[in-house]
């Protein structure tokens, strides 16, 4: 998150085991900028030293409180932009489209399908 210096960053889980969305919040208190990124990567390798790297983004912000029951971690949180909605009160579907996890894995089935074909 801008606001808390890219905190939690590779930390997620770690936060998220320890204070929890309603933690996160709470060091949001007071804050404007609630502006949120998540980031998955995969990497394929054939070779050993010789990786492809994939990565997906999903870039919202933080709601100032939690909102719907699906989902896990901090998807009662979490609202995509464009969205009004968190992670939490979206369909499976609607959040599989927009899954930062499920960009990186398009990507990934993209190039090994160009890669069979080519």
């Amino acid at each position: 998150m801008r606001s808390l210096g890219g905190f939690p960053g590779t930390y997620a889980s770690y936060v998220y085991k320890t204070i929890g969305p309603a933690g996160v919040l709470s060091l949001l208190s007071g804050k404007d900028d609630r502006c949120a990124e998540f980031v998955s990567a995969v990497a394929y390798a054939e070779n050993p030293g010789r990786a492809k790297l994939f990565v997906g983004s999903l870039r919202g912000k933080l709601a100032k409180q939690p909102r719907g029951s699906g989902g896990f971690g901090f998807d009662p949180i979490f609202i995509p932009r464009g969205e009004t909605r968190t992670l939490a009160e979206l369909s499976l579907s609607e959040k599989c489209a927009v899954s930062h996890r499920a960009a990186a894995l398009r990507a990934l089935g993209i190039w090994l399908k160009s890669r069979a074909s080519g």
